[in-house]
């Protein structure tokens, strides 16, 4: 990539950053909600580009997610083969909640101050066609740590196998270039897991937390770890990743401790099952351990368009 031209629109595979802004709206029924929304997102690579010519070697992205509920009336386009509203998943203990989502803005760049000034000046193009649902802000944590301590995002896909992996194909079309995306924003329990020994830890997430080194799968019927409810095959034995551009957030002073889980995916049943196994267990009953430590506060279904698609919005 040139260092004279932005990062390309639309980029769900843009760097890891030291910022994030999470932003998640829904339409209003303000007159003209619809066609002021579509002109927006049409034109965000304009003020994309407008905020990040102030530092070209800040990495600023910012990815656009539509949901289900709005994909219609907001696109007129086909709608992506698998895009729905998140599906509740009620484990016997723990529950991925569903909440409303219609736009997501996913904010990235090394500067907090790119991304703030890029959301200011969305939001007073978008005025009262929208109402802020969520928004936040998540940083980078050391040498990519979520707050629990452990890496984050080893699992990535690399290389190659990225586009594979997050882009819509020849399997639905009228979506090709597109990628899914799920949200959900976690809070952490830090004193209960900071009670935990380093090595319960190590078993509950499936890796070893100083170095990173993976922990070998146990037995089919036991406790499984995150990492191996985490990772989804298909019924011929093919292993199906995601990419995730997960962020820590939180406040000491609040005593708000989080990741902000984001995933990417070609298939949007990938993330679906991933959530199954670990809010049901595998077998039923055995739940991701993590989460007796981590509570779900969102979960909301997008699909990001391609910039060709999402730029041709405002073409009538």
């Amino acid at each position: 990539m040139s260092g004279r031209v932005p990062i390309e629109p639309q980029r769900v595979d843009a760097p890891l950053t030291q910022a994030a802004t999470f932003l998640v709206l829904s339409l209003t029924d303000a007159p003209d909600a619809v066609k002021t929304v579509r002109s927006t997102i049409a034109s965000v690579d304009d003020l994309a580009k407008n905020v990040s010519i102030r530092d070209l070697g800040a990495s600023f992205a910012c990815t656009v997610g539509i949901g289900s509920d709005v994909w219609d009336r907001v696109t007129g386009l086909p709608r992506p083969a698998e895009l729905h509203p998140f599906p509740e998943v009620k484990g016997a203990k723990h529950t991925a909640v569903s909440t409303p989502g219609d736009f997501l803005f996913h904010i990235r760049s090394e500067r907090r101050d790119l991304c703030f000034e890029f959301e200011r000046q969305l939001l007073d193009l978008l005025g009262d066609s929208v109402k802020v649902v969520d928004e936040t802000v998540g940083f980078r944590y050391f040498d990519v740590r979520d707050l629990l301590g452990f890496v984050d995002g080893t699992a990535n896909p690399v290389g190659p196998s990225v586009p594979e992996s997050i882009l819509v194909a020849e399997e639905d079309t009228a979506a090709a270039g597109g990628s899914y995306i799920v949200i959900q924003k976690y809070v952490h329990d830090l004193k209960a897991w900071r009670g935990l020994s380093t090595e319960q830890q190590e078993a509950i997430l499936g890796r070893t937390k100083l170095d990173n080194i993976e922990l070998d799968d146990v037995p089919e019927g036991k406790q499984a770890a995150h990492k191996q409810l985490a990772t989804i095959e298909d019924e011929n034995g093919v292993e199906h990743d995601i990419l995730r551009d997960n962020m820590p957030f939180g406040s000491p002073g609040s005593g708000e401790f989080g990741t902000y889980f984001i995933g990417y995916s070609r298939r949007l049943w990938v993330i679906e099952q991933m959530l199954q196994r670990m809010f049901i267990g595998v077998p039923p009953g055995l739940h991701d351990r993590l989460l007796d430590f981590s509570t779900p506060l969102t979960g909301t279904t997008f699909f990001a368009p391609s910039a060709s698609l999402l730029a041709g919005l405002d073409s009538d």
